[in-house]
């Protein structure tokens, strides 16, 4: 059985002397967000790239181009759903009353 290396950590927990186990998961959505961010980047780079090649001539590779496109569109669309559920919980946390 494969561990996510996302959710797994070390034993000991990792973590520098004097910062706090909050911080460093803080730390840790963070990258993995700035990661996520970065794959839907390259995707829809890597989409564009394959429909110029197929307008300008460099390939006539129909099929991987849409397919190139659909995964940049469905990698798009998930990051969208992702940051409008973010909202939400941030939102509802501040309606919270202390």
């Amino acid at each position: 059985m494969a561990v996510n290396p996302v959710f797994s950590s070390p034993v000991g927990g990792g973590i520098a002397p004097g910062a706090s186990s909050q911080s460093h998961g803080v730390q840790g959505f963070v990258d993995t967000l700035k990661k996520a961010v970065a794959s839907v980047d390259e995707r829809l780079k890597a989409a564009d790239k394959a429909a110029q090649d197929l307008a300008t001539g460099r390939t006539h590779a129909l099929h991987e181009t849409m397919i190139a496109m659909e995964e940049a569109e469905i990698s798009f669309r998930l990051l969208m759903a992702v940051r409008a559920k973010l909202l939400a919980a941030y939102q509802e946390i501040m309606r919270m009353q202390v």
